[in-house]
This record gives structure tokens, C-alpha cells and sequence, in this order.
């Protein structure tokens, strides 16, 4: 039974950690890619972060450039923000709105 605890925990701490939103109370970044004025969300990327402001809770997908969901979570209203591990090019899906996003 402790080998198979012990075995588990190694398992889950080498694994490596996955990019989370948090949520961000300074102002946002100056350079805005509202590319809607009728989108319920604004992204910004600025310093290696990709920065999303909505009024109303928003689910958003990160997706790679072949598919693969990187990140999914249920946003709160307000902004945040996330920092991915690799740059490159990335499909955002908040919400209706979908951008390619380019780190």
C-alpha cells in the first residue's frame, strides 16, 4: 500500500507544472488586440503573457498550433493572465471569440 502512495506521489511531482491563470489587479499592458469592438473580451500579449479582460464569466481554451488543448479554465470576470512554457503560436478560445496568439 506504501509503495503504491509512494509510486503515485513521484509520479504527480515529476510531471511538469501547468501553466494556470491568475488573476491580475495592476492595470493592463498599453497595446490592446481588440480586433472585435462587439467581442465580450479583450486579449493583450505583452511581456511573454497572455492578458484577457472580461465583464462576465468566460471559459477559455489555449490550443497549440496543431491542435492540442493546453489550457482550459473558467475565468471569473476581471483581468488575467497566464505565461506559457514554450513560445510559438497558440489558438485562444474565449468565450466567442477566437485569436491566434504569437509569443
Amino acid at each position: 500500500m506504501a509503495v503504491a502512495v509512494m509510486a503515485a506521489f513521484c509520479i504527480q511531482s515529476d510531471a511538469a507544472p501547468r501553466a494556470t491563470w491568475e488573476e491580475v489587479t495592476s492595470p493592463a499592458p498599453t497595446v490592446v488586440n481588440n480586433f472585435d469592438a462587439e467581442a465580450d473580451v479583450s486579449v493583450t500579449v505583452s511581456d511573454g503573457f497572455i492578458y484577457i479582460s472580461s465583464e462576465k464569466p468566460v471559459t477559455v481554451k489555449i490550443f497549440s498550433i496543431l491542435g492540442q488543448l493546453i489550457s482550459q479554465e473558467n475565468l471569473k470576470p476581471g483581468m488575467h493572465r497566464i505565461k506559457l512554457d514554450s513560445r510559438g503560436i497558440y489558438i485562444l478560445r474565449a468565450g466567442s471569440t477566437t485569436r491566434r496568439i504569437t509569443l
